[in-house]
């Protein structure tokens, strides 16, 4: 099912699919994946937990200490968490406050960032950055979990350069990435994993550093 469904793990080595299934088998252990009015199977899990293992893929001291639970919804929602009505615009969003150390993802977002390997988007690896974003307990855009303090000037100079070329249209990386430096991680995060040859070709220094803070060319 990882082979037909999860690019990403079907190019790894035998060794190297060894420890991403450890790495899955471990986040089953420790999160729950619900189906909120749905049913879900083993493939929809799967790709939760693909989700997951990705970006801290190239860490093996690394896991996930700020979520317990993964609600899957039928379909995007608004900021009440409702299915219908008006402004239901959302596909991903880490909980807070009542709803700490809770995940909510669009079921039909989710695969279809799996479904192309093409995309630039994947909401599923969008959603777990903004965790790992968390967990150095500030919000910012700047992963120091991860991040090596030599490239974060670095990182905060290219960031800062492709946001203004996205306002100015001038950069192919989601437009949603313009809105903050926080978004920003998370959007051209998902490029990078789940589209790696052409961030590689459009954005060579973006790639270059990305590669160096997660530890991992895909």
């Amino acid at each position: 099912m990882l082979n037909k469904e999860v690019s990403f793990y079907a190019e790894l080595s035998m060794t190297e699919k060894q420890r991403f299934e450890e790495e899955l088998l471990y986040f089953f252990e420790e999160v729950t994946i619900t189906g909120v009015k749905i049913e879900i199977d083993d493939t929809d899990r799967l790709l939760v937990g693909a989700s997951a293992v990705i970006p801290l893929f190239g860490f093996h001291e690394l896991r996930y200490r700020n979520i317990n639970e993964v609600l899957l919804y039928q379909g995007s929602f608004n900021d009440d968490h409702q299915t219908e009505g008006k402004g239901r615009n959302i596909l991903g969003k880490v909980g807070k406050g009542n709803m700490n150390r809770l995940m909510i993802l669009s079921l039909p977002a989710l695969r279809a960032g799996f479904k192309n390997e093409n995309s630039a988007t994947n909401v599923g690896i969008h959603e777990f950055v903004h965790l790992i974003d968390m967990a150095d307990g500030v919000v910012d855009g700047i992963p120091e979990s991860l991040m090596q303090k030599q490239y974060v000037a670095p990182w905060l100079k290219l960031m800062h350069r492709e946001i203004e070329s996205i306002k100015k249209n001038k950069s192919d990386i989601n437009p949603y990435g313009a809105t903050s430096e926080i978004e920003f991680l998370s959007v051209a995060s998902e490029y990078f994993f789940n589209n790696p040859d052409k961030f590689q070709d459009k954005h060579p220094e973006l790639y270059s550093l990305m590669k160096k803070m997660y530890r991992y060319s895909p």
